[in-house]
């Protein structure tokens, strides 16, 4: 079990407390991202038995989860978990995803059912990436319920609670550390979908999450790596078949984003994402020729496997969308 920590001091005994009861009792090592907070010395107080990584500054979530995913590797076990420290499991959380995987052992990754922390509404059933280019979850946003309750292959899985098969870790890579935060879980999804591995929802396994506690505690920071990593995203793992779909969606999308972040007082954060996006981006491309090299499954597999729409809470995209085939239905 590995989690990252920033200033997570409000919310890590909550989330220590819950693993600590899960039915199943895992090992659980906390990487710190330079916090200045008392969340370190609490959990060295508190909870003993927690393996410690510091950092001497803040790596971002993919820095702050690849330390303990390489220190299952090289103990050689046989799974790994990532895990939020603003989330709370159920007890049986842990239990449902390492039963889920000892029986499908082509698949990669087991995902949990992200719910809200009250319970209300849902997080996430799954990821998915669409023909415009654009991830998202399945069900944000929606009330609870039982209408994604059904085991189901999926496309990725949420890097917040899910659980990671490390023979798969070892064929792919961790997590790219270039993203610092949002959508690296993605990426290592799309590249062992490439690799012919599945990824799996198991809905008995629930985890209540407080959304996006880290992030809003920085001002453009959503803009700015929104920016920088959606387009790293689909050149490093998008196949060349799919390319002439995506690519022109994807870039009336990208320049409608840069739009909202101006209308937002976000300029200066796009223009960084953007920059930072351009800069790294022939070390992407090197990468992507390896995953596409590498690859063990065909482009009509992904197209399969793919949301052939917009993401369903694209409001503002889907009625520009609609606008634009009003438009020329008049013509």
């Amino acid at each position: 079990m590995v989690i990252p920590n920033w200033n997570g001091a409000d919310d890590i005994r909550q989330c220590l407390d819950s693993l600590h009861a899960q039915s199943l009792k895992p090992h659980i090592i906390m990487v710190d991202n330079g916090s200045v907070d008392d969340s370190v010395s609490l959990v060295e107080k508190h909870y003993p038995e927690v393996e410690i990584i510091r950092h001497d500054y803040n790596k971002g979530y993919a820095g702050g989860v690849n330390p303990g995913l390489q220190l299952a590797l090289d103990r050689n076990q046989d799974y790994v978990a990532p895990f939020n420290n603003d989330a709370v499991a159920d007890k049986h959380w842990l239990q449902k995803l390492v039963e889920y995987l000892d029986e499908h052992p082509k698949c990669a990754v087991a995902a949990c059912k992200l719910v809200s922390a009250d319970g209300s509404h849902m997080d996430s059933t799954g990821d998915y990436y669409t023909t415009w280019g654009l991830p998202y979850p399945r069900g944000r946003g929606e009330a609870n319920s039982t209408i994604y309750d059904n085991l189901t292959d999926i496309f990725a899985a949420s890097g917040g609670a899910s659980l990671y098969r490390i023979s798969a870790l070892r064929e792919v890579g961790l997590l790219d550390e270039d993203f610092f935060a949002y959508y690296e879980d993605v990426d290592l999804s799309f590249r062992l979908q490439l690799a012919d591995w599945k990824v799996a929802y198991v809905p008995a396994s629930i985890v209540y999450h407080a959304t996006s506690t880290t992030g809003s505690r920085v001002k453009g920071f959503f803009t700015e790596q929104t920016m920088k990593n959606l387009p790293w995203l689909l050149w490093k793992n998008v196949p060349a078949g799919l390319l002439p779909t995506i690519l022109p969606r994807f870039t009336l999308v990208y320049l409608f984003f840069f739009g909202s972040a101006i209308q937002r007082g976000q300029l200066w954060y796009a223009l960084k994402g953007c920059g930072r996006s351009l800069v790294l981006l022939p070390k992407k491309l090197g990468q992507r020729r390896h995953i596409q090299k590498n690859a063990k499954v065909s482009t009509r597999y992904i197209a399969s496997m793919l949301e052939w729409d917009l993401p369903p809470n694209a409001a503002r995209l889907r009625a520009l969308r609609a606008r634009w085939h009003a438009i020329r239905g008049k013509r």
